[in-house]
């Protein structure tokens, strides 16, 4: 099998092009905008400079059976852009079609597309999960711009019978995991007293392993065809809970604080925060039975040892 991955260079990206290289019968090819400073033996490297160029696509080494897209505009925190959506749009949707329509007329069998949660919105009410087939309620400009990749995607499979699978991860975690879980991390390791004490919410999260397994799954599995994937460890926890389990990762204790949530989000919105506090006081839960149920999947890893492993991860890592 022979498999074309964009976004190589990535926290994903980079995970499934070792799994790949590690796998009897796969020669990957990684679409990388600039030469890494290493990659795993036996991926090989193709480079362009825009992703909707005719230069993206790879004109030698013959036919590829499986596209892995992963490149992306990723959620931007500090967004600078004046019309962010606009930005979005140019590479998570006319880039990405740009590119897809040529993977069909090379003729690439499926194309996977690593989609977002953000898709289906921005939080659920506990007990009540996201499930696939829900209507798309994207909020911001990075999971609108997903919805509108996904609906075209799915326009060009039917024009052209490549077929799609869609992959809507919930945070990702794992080792090298940068931003707010990182920062968890780190203050956890510093003893730093967290105001996260008393948070009774609900968050799915899909360790970086489980993730990638799900992916290569789906490369290959005939019930993958034009479906939508929902993926997650399967293991919902509280922020309070997550650190605490974190902090036993890391070998420390968790000293937090019981604030009430209703305090936290409130003084989040008065600081212009409001996103950050629905992260970690808000819910957002994903049923992934059908992912299971069609595949006959299961996550590989448990939520205590992928939390375990980025915990050693970080402790190898971190700055002294």
């Amino acid at each position: 099998m022979r498999v074309l991955l964009t976004g190589g260079s990535g926290f994903v990206g980079k995970a499934v092009l070792e799994r790949m290289a590690a796998m009897e019968g796969v020669d990957a090819v990684a679409a990388l905008r600039r030469q890494p400073a290493s990659l795993p033996v036996g991926v090989s490297v193709h480079l362009f400079d825009d992703l909707g160029s005719e230069a993206a696509w790879p004109k030698q080494g013959g036919p590829f059976d499986v596209v892995i897209h992963c490149a992306s505009r990723v959620h931007v925190m500090n967004e600078v852009a004046a019309d962010p959506l606009a930005e979005f749009r140019k590479v998570n949707v006319q880039a990405t079609l740009a590119f897809a329509r040529r993977a069909a007329a090379a003729g690439v069998r499926r194309f996977v597309f690593i989609s977002s949660i953000k898709v289906n919105g921005e939080g659920t009410e506990p007990g009540r999960p996201y499930h696939a087939e829900d209507v798309p309620a994207p909020q911001d400009p990075y999971g609108i711009s997903k919805r509108e990749a996904e609906e075209q995607l799915r326009q060009l499979a039917v024009e052209t019978g490549m077929e799609l699978t869609i992959i809507r991860p919930v945070l990702v975690y794992g080792p090298g995991v940068k931003a707010n879980f990182h920062n968890m991390m780190r203050w956890l390791d510093k003893q730093v007293p967290l105001p996260f004490g008393a948070i009774n919410n609900r968050r799915s999260l899909v360790a970086l392993d489980n993730l990638v397994d799900l992916i290569v799954t789906c490369c290959t599995h005939p019930g993958a065809a034009n479906q939508v994937f929902l993926v997650s460890d399967g293991h919902d926890v509280s922020t309070t809970e997550l650190l605490r389990q974190m902090a036993r990762a890391l070998g420390k204790a968790a000293r937090l604080l019981p604030i009430p949530a209703s305090l936290l989000v409130l003084g989040a919105n008065l600081l212009g925060r409001r996103a950050l506090s629905q992260r970690l006081c808000g819910s957002l839960q994903v049923d992934i039975t059908p992912t299971c149920h069609r595949l006959g999947w299961t996550p590989p890893v448990t939520f205590e040892q992928a939390l375990r492993k980025t915990a050693e991860h970080y402790l190898e890592n971190k700055e002294k």
